[in-house]
């Protein structure tokens, strides 16, 4: 009889292999008795329930059925809830921390390859390189060697909309070059700007003082279209506004009217709606580049996500503090 605590797997069940190939897998039951092959997208399904019943650590992921309490109520042995991706909003209820449950998120580790994303499509996006390679598409001819003004990546103005993880280690990848970040987020002061190494500015002067914006608000109330028709017409002209949060940040119908005038570049990874309809100008209009919200992990970055929770696992079983634990009082303003 097994004396490691009994885990359970409840995402989309395709995912377990990528989020937990073999060697991650290895680690994961070296601290718990799990089948990779019981894969939970349903709780009342029969096959689940017997060893719901006995589960102390569920381990989540993209797909997570919604935990609410009538599962909690098939699951009294539980103790844990480790999330193999980011947001935990779509499927955790307030009941789990009412009943003393962990919770942690795997936000930190998928917070990597966007900022990694982000910084690439800065310097990018400083160097022209993205218009300059549709121009040669469409001329088939190159200018060759020359100086070419109004481009380039030194001081140039990042300003970064939301201090998330994400929008932090944006900050944090940025200081080896020579930039010139700047934050604004209504949640942070000037002390905490100061020990990120950055001014905190308003909204407003933020948009008009920067040459890239990038963002990374939560998707709330509040945040819906905060980059609107106002907001656009204060950025100057020939900025260049990145998008790997949420597509309803913006307002997509004000910024499609902002790229026809050509005054604007965007990067867009997430967009409202995702995916795009097939006769969206985003598609073609060309100041805009447009990704299929591949920012977050994909491929072999999965595996992070997958190797976080189990050093999580290892850090509850050995009785110390969840690294990334979720703190429900912080939720209502996360991602």
């Amino acid at each position: 009889m097994s004396q490691r605590p009994q885990a359970l797997f409840a995402m989309a069940p395709e995912n377990v292999p990528q989020v937990f190939p073999p060697e991650v897998l290895a680690r994961l039951r070296d601290s718990v008795d799990i089948d990779p092959a019981l894969v939970a997208r349903d709780f009342t399904d029969p096959g689940v329930r017997d060893t719901l019943a006995r589960t102390e650590i569920l381990i989540t992921g993209w797909g997570c059925p919604r935990i609410d309490e009538t599962v909690l109520d098939a699951a009294p042995r539980l103790r844990a809830v480790l999330h193999s991706a980011g947001s935990v909003k779509s499927f955790a209820t307030a009941g789990i921390w009412r009943r003393g449950i962990a919770v942690s998120t795997a936000a930190a580790a998928n917070a990597l390859p966007v900022a990694e994303y982000t910084l690439a499509m800065i310097l990018l996006a400083g160097k022209d390189v993205l218009s300059a390679r549709d121009r040669m598409r469409t001329t088939r001819a190159s200018s060759g060697w020359g100086i070419v003004p109004g481009i380039g990546n030194h001081g140039r103005r990042v300003g970064v909309v939301g201090a998330s993880r994400i929008g932090r280690r944006v900050l944090e990848l940025l200081r080896p070059f020579d930039l010139r970040p700047a934050l604004t987020d209504p949640y942070v002061d000037d002390k905490e700007a100061a020990a990120l190494g950055v001014p905190l500015l308003p909204l407003d002067e933020l948009l008009r003082t920067s040459d890239i914006v990038t963002v990374h608000a939560p998707e709330t109330p509040e945040t819906h279209h905060m980059i609107g028709r106002r907001e656009l017409a204060l950025m100057p002209d020939g900025a260049v506004l990145i998008n790997t949060a949420r597509g309803a940040l913006v307002d997509h119908d004000a910024l499609v009217a902002e790229l026809r005038t050509g005054r604007l570049t965007a990067i867009l990874d997430v967009t409202d709606p995702e995916p795009l309809p097939a006769d969206s100008p985003l598609y073609d209009l060309p100041g805009a580049f447009v990704t299929p919200h591949l920012a977050g992990s994909q491929g072999n970055e999965l595996a992070r996500l997958g190797l976080t929770v189990a050093e999580e696992a290892e850090r509850l079983l050995a009785g110390g503090k969840l690294a990334y634990a979720v703190d429900l009082a912080a939720l209502e303003r996360a991602a």
